[in-house]
């Protein structure tokens, strides 16, 4: 069982920036592919981006490429999200998680197995 833990939410302006991480406990994510979805009051779950398990991979929704960038530390079993020039419409609760890596970007939320409670990222305008 591999659980997760969000860290680095907050309130921030517009333009401004945060680093989220995702941190592992009981398991190393040495294995997994990692992805952070966002959810805004109202709407549905999406895709924000995705690394595969040895980091040489990535892949962002057309929203935020450019903006965010997603890295992995597998020693520190720690997945991080830096977040550029933030928007009001980033507004959202924000999770990771992680499916074994099978070889393929995984972009949908239905699969992935594990995920974190969320943190919740605010950008007033």
């Amino acid at each position: 069982q591999v659980q997760l833990v969000e860290s680095g939410g907050g309130l921030v302006q517009a333009g401004g920036s945060l680093r989220l991480s995702c941190t592992a406990s009981g398991h190393t994510l040495s294995s997994y592919a990692m992805g952070w979805f966002r959810q805004a009051p109202g709407k549905e779950r999406e895709f924000v981006a995705a690394i595969r398990r040895s980091g040489g991979s990535t892949y962002y929704a057309d929203s935020v490429k450019g903006r965010f960038t997603i890295s992995r530390d597998n020693a520190k079993s720690t997945v991080y999200l830096q977040m550029n020039s933030l928007k009001p419409e980033d507004t959202a609760v924000y999770y990771c998680a992680a499916v074994f890596d099978e070889g393929t970007i995984a972009t949908r939320w239905y699969e992935y197995d594990y995920w974190g409670q969320g943190t919740q990222v605010t950008v007033s305008s």
